[in-house]
Order: structure tokens, then sequence, then C-alpha cells
């Protein structure tokens, strides 16, 4: 196991929303029997609300704060000794303050999702606030992916089947 990893138990499953974060990340902890959390979820958890909702009332700079403090609360516990894989939000990894915060305390892994797939995933949902305009959806794609490729591994989602990306992320030199 990499040595990062093992000082440090913590990976990070980042990526545009839809690219498969929660539903790879639970199955990937499972295997190896580490705890799994879902920011997002968390968040929604502890506020009380939706995260569109807190986009609608208190904006995206505020959302952003509450989810750099959540994610630095989970890094404290993982470098406390508990093993956990975090699936973050879509923008969580393309806040500077983060990329910090986990390149030096984990390893992020990139689930390279492609568009298409994303749209077809989303389809019908009203919960994605980011996804509510299909151009400035495109463009945000785009834009992210740049913070994205500073993760420290990608992984191509080309498939539906969670069980595949894991195997995927297993055969990565960090295990």
């Amino acid at each position: 196991m990499l040595l990062k990893l093992k000082r440090t138990p913590g990976i990070y499953l980042v990526g545009f929303m839809g690219a498969g974060k929660s539903t790879v990340g639970n199955l990937l902890a499972d295997h190896l029997g580490w705890f799994f959390s879902d920011l997002d979820q968390e968040i929604e958890a502890e506020q009380g609300v939706t995260i569109a909702q807190i986009f609608d009332t208190r904006g995206e700079d505020e959302f952003r704060k509450i989810e750099h403090e959540a994610l630095n609360r989970h890094v404290r516990e993982i470098e406390r000794g508990k093993p956990t894989v975090i699936a973050l939000g879509g923008g969580a990894f393309a806040q500077a303050a983060n990329q910090d915060l986990l390149s030096e305390r984990g390893v992020p892994i990139w689930l390279d999702c492609p568009i298409a797939r994303v749209r077809e995933r989303l389809e019908g949902l009203s919960d994605r606030p980011l996804a509510r305009n299909p151009e400035k959806f495109e463009q945000l794609y785009q834009e992210r992916r740049a913070a994205y490729a500073k993760a420290d591994y990608r992984i191509e989602v080309d498939t539906d089947d969670p069980a595949q990306i894991v195997a995927a992320i297993l055969k990565l030199p960090i295990f």
C-alpha cells in the first residue's frame, strides 16, 4: 500500500455530478472494510435541508464553506486512523482549499465520466442546482475537468457497473 495512504487512510472520490462517486465509494469502502461517507448526504442531514435548498436560500459561497468544514472534520478523523472512503460533491475538488487539504492527506481519485453518460444519469432529476441550465451545465463540466485532473489518479467511467469501476480502482498502485 502506498505510504501516503498508510499514514492517512483516506480515499477521496472526485468527479462531476452523476459520475457514480457515491455508489462506487460505498462499494469500495465495503470491499476494503473501511468507513464510507457521502459528503453531500452528510451535509443535508446536518443542515436539515437539501443541497438545492442551501444553494437557493444561502447561495453557493455559503454551501462551499459548509462543505469545506465537513470535509475538514473527516480529514481529522482520517488522520486519527479512521480509514474512510469519501464521495465528494461535484464541486468540492474544484475548490483550491479542498484540493490542498486532500492532496496531502490521502489519495484523490477522479471518476471521469463522459458528459453523455452524466446527462443520461441525471435526466429528470431536479435536485441538482447546477444542472438546471443545459448550457451552463456543459460549461461547468468542461471547467471542472482541469481541477479533477489534479487528482492523484483517473479512472475512466465507461460502464454503469460499479463493480467494474471498483475493480479498476483496486488495480491502482496504491494497493
